[in-house]
């Protein structure tokens, strides 16, 4: 089944402001939010809908993405919409969008319900990954060992006194308007709802210990330097029973090549060949990221000529194509020469086949870096 449109799902057009994009989120997560229609799943379906499209009209690099690719631009390994590609939690889009509503979620709630208690995520941690071209370009699982703090064995919690575990206190204010009252995060159990009732030895005012741990990154083909890859819920722990981890950010480092050039999805390679292949002509094998090609050098190749092959560089990490492999012909002059080798070329000087006598046909370098990338 075909995926909704975004710009449909929130009620705006194509040529909305980032205002009119936040209005029309609230206006459908007030419509489907789960306190306003308990157990209705075809509502909770509609929330999670509002907050994706939300979640990608609201940055103006994943808004580009989506205006020219669609769905297409996010159906990728690593996702880039709907927090991650891994489907959407309801932890998440309270976490992230809460403060859509002022930060005091639906005031006293819907229909006389109570209020939500926000769930206290914990920190985020961020590691650099390094990665060969190779390993690009087919995609790689990195096993990892990571140090990350989780709740200790035998903590336990109780309902915290000062907000009664709603992780919230209310305040009210006098202003010209009349008593206002507002929300603010409890400053006791810092949102959580709960605190430490007791510990084990280790563990810290929180109840949290460190702990070490060993994580698998499916790192998808294609990704660049710089690229930052999220794991979900293999950050640190929080405090509480209702508390939920935060994520392991995971930062991409590219090693340079030996041999090879990397721009954008094309790689390049210098192939140098003596005087004799030039003139005479042979075949060469060559290393490209996926295994080794055999390529054919035509008799008479200049210095300069590129060898294109099609398809053999790296993929799009957006899945938009393969990228190609671009030989950079160089004929290797000789600096030193033996008595034979010098006369040879001193009778050969004045040969009239050996004067250079370029076909006005044959194009010039930027004429042929022009057709490469046109």
């Amino acid at each position: 089944m075909a995926k909704q449109d975004f710009y449909e799902i929130l009620g705006i057009s194509k040529s909305a402001t980032q205002a009119e994009i936040k209005k029309g989120y609230r206006k459908m997560a007030i419509k489907y939010h789960p306190d306003k229609n308990p157990d209705d799943k075809t509502a909770e379906e509609n929330f999670k809908k509002a907050a994706e499209a939300y979640e990608v009209l609201s940055d103006e690099n994943k808004k580009a993405r989506y205006d020219q690719y669609g769905h297409a631009a996010f159906d990728g390994p690593q996702g880039g919409g709907g927090f991650g590609g891994g489907g959407m939690n309801m932890d998440d889009i309270f976490s992230q969008f809460g403060d859509i509503f002022g930060g005091g979620g639906f005031g006293g709630g819907f229909g006389g319900g109570g209020h939500r208690q926000a769930r206290v995520k914990g920190s985020n941690m961020r590691i650099r990954v390094k990665l060969t071209l190779e390993e690009i370009a087919k995609g790689v699982e990195k096993k990892v060992k990571v140090r990350r703090k989780v709740q200790a064995d035998g903590v336990t919690y109780k309902t915290c006194t000062t907000c009664n575990g709603s992780g919230q206190q209310m305040r009210v204010t006098n202003t010209i308007l009349g008593r206002m009252q507002t929300a603010t995060t409890c400053s006791t159990c810092s949102g959580a709802g709960e605190i430490l009732s007791s510990k084990p030895n280790g563990a810290d005012l929180q109840g949290l210990i460190v702990k070490e741990e060993t994580v698998s990154i499916n790192i998808p083909a294609g990704v660049t330097e710089g690229v930052q890859l999220k794991v979900g819920g293999k950050g640190n722990d929080a405090p509480g029973k209702n508390s939920i981890s935060g994520d392991l950010l995971v930062l991409i480092e590219e090693v340079p090549h030996e041999t090879l050039k990397r721009e954008g999805t094309n790689i390049h390679y210098d192939l140098y060949i003596n005087f004799s292949e030039a003139v005479l002509g042979t075949s060469k094998e060559v290393d490209t990221v996926t295994g080794k090609v055999k390529i054919k050098i035509d008799a008479g190749t200049q210095s300069g000529k590129i060898l294109r092959l099609k398809g053999k560089g790296l993929p799009s990490i957006e899945r938009y194509g393969t990228g190609d492999f671009l030989i950079h012909t160089n004929v290797w002059t000789p600096q030193e020469l033996n008595k034979e080798q010098r006369e040879f070329f001193e009778k050969m000087s004045d040969n009239e086949n050996f004067t250079p006598n370029p076909n006005t046909s044959d194009k010039s370098f930027f004429e042929k870096v022009k057709d490469m990338f046109s």
